[in-house]
């Protein structure tokens, strides 16, 4: 038996709908729900992939590909003065969605260390 779908597998399978800001053949990305900056955005791959930790050598493309959206989100939404990007793995990483996903943070200062 299978795992129930996240609510990020149901928003990048279309089964939840939500304004999306970028959508291809491997990920979705939206703005956060609960924002921790200005321009808060995830990027969520459609391939049902827990957390990073899980990753496999299969998933390099993907993975490449989530991190150059990210990218291409910053600089279309006028990050130029800079972004962070964050993917948090387990419980004490700070995650809250069984379902890896990139979260892009810009819009103001962002303190060192985050947490």
């Amino acid at each position: 038996m299978s795992a129930p779908k996240t609510i990020f597998q149901k928003i990048a399978d279309q089964e939840i709908p939500a304004k999306l800001i970028h959508a291809d053949e491997l990920c979705v990305a939206f703005h956060d729900i609960a924002p921790q900056a200005p321009t808060h955005v995830l990027v969520v791959p459609r391939k049902p992939l827990p957390r990073v930790g899980e990753a496999a050598a299969e998933d390099q493309a993907l993975l490449g590909h989530l991190l150059l959206t990210a990218a291409k989100l910053a600089r279309d939404l006028g990050l130029a003065r800079g972004f962070r990007i964050v993917i948090n793995n387990g419980p004490d990483g700070g995650e809250s969605v069984p379902h890896l996903h990139v979260h892009l943070l810009g819009g103001r200062a962002l303190g060192w260390p985050p947490g």
